[in-house]
């Protein structure tokens, strides 16, 4: 009878990968070297791999390829089960679910069968969120809390502005300000209105047909993931000691200056791999207090047709790429 041979794990995966900065079609998916988690990392097989506009701006421009050069392959979003560990790690064992943005803002290479990344940027998957939910979550979750809970401090009695409140960033914001205890106006196109109502927004706006400088006052927070125009609009809306977080990298427009004048702040804010951040969503999604919208699901090798539907900025909540089976 002939010796069981050993299983071997195969060498390779598949991935999308870009050769150049360009439009959609530029991401081909190829097959490459399959990773091996080094000291402190873990290597996660993806299930899903959350689409976001960092994504298809560094798709087009490169934006957050921080130290990276084509060929690589893009997504901060990861959700899958821990494949192996690194030495040292001890937080996490093979078969464990997980979610996170590891490394950002480097790619994570997320957009592909296996990825490996430090274990502390990643956090256990909450219980009765899926795949996909969980693909969807880390790099917007993150955002609205680091911005809403660390930076702004948000507390119950607050008045929190969030401007494209439908949005991947925006329907967890308003979650989130609203599990602080804080009064939500939301900014939304009206189609949209009731959907966030559902989530907890107490006053919406038509950012179409009204001027949320004329509409409402007295604001403690703004959540501003438009820029532009939209940045001296919103100062505008602030009461004394308020504060402007953009998401927007600020260009010679950002009226920090202006702010000052006002007796408020402005500030922008870029989001980082937060364990404890990742934690304290969860349990917001374990207690029935924050849910995750997918407008879109696409397969790994159509994520040409996810950023360009992404592009578009039609969507609401976010769009996801599932990974394998």
């Amino acid at each position: 009878m002939a010796e069981p041979q050993p299983v071997t794990a195969p060498s390779t995966m598949r991935a999308v990968s870009q050769g150049r900065a360009g439009a959609p079609d530029v991401l081909k998916v190829v097959e490459t070297r399959r990773p091996e988690p080094g000291r402190g990392e873990i290597l996660v097989r993806v299930q899903a791999a959350g689409v976001n506009p960092a994504d298809w701006k560094t798709r087009a421009r490169g934006m957050f390829a921080t130290g990276a050069t084509p060929p690589f392959t893009l997504g901060f979003d990861v959700a899958g089960i821990v494949e192996s560990v690194g030495p040292g790690v001890t937080i996490f064992h093979s078969g464990d679910a997980v979610f996170g943005m590891p490394r950002f803002p480097y790619p994570a290479g997320a957009y592909a069968e296996f990825v490996t990344a430090p274990a502390r940027h990643f956090a256990p998957r909450p219980r009765g969120l899926d795949a996909v939910q969980a693909g969807a979550l880390p790099l917007a979750g993150l955002t609205a809390w680091q911005a809403l809970v660390d930076t702004a401090q948000v507390r119950a009695g607050q008045r929190v502005l969030v401007h494209a409140a439908a949005g991947g960033v925006g329907h967890l914001a308003v979650q989130i300000a609203k599990a602080r205890g804080a009064h939500v106006i939301a900014t939304a196109s009206a189609a949209k209105h009731d959907l966030l109502r559902t989530l907890g927004a107490d006053e919406l706006i038509d950012y179409r047909t009204q001027d949320v400088a004329d509409t409402v006052q007295d604001i403690d927070v703004v959540l501003d993931g438009i820029g532009g125009p939209n940045w001296t609009r919103s100062l505008r809306t602030l009461r004394t000691g308020g504060i402007l977080i953009s998401l927007v990298p600020p260009d010679d427009t950002f009226p920090v200056q202006q702010a000052e004048e006002a007796g408020v702040r402005a500030v922008f804010m870029l989001v980082e791999p937060d364990q404890q951040g990742l934690r304290e969503i969860g349990a917001l999604i374990e207690e029935g207090r924050l849910r995750v919208l997918v407008d879109t699901v696409f397969r790994l090798e159509q994520a040409a047709q996810a950023h360009a539907l992404g592009e578009t900025g039609r969507t609401t909540g976010k769009i996801v790429l599932t990974v394998g089976a």
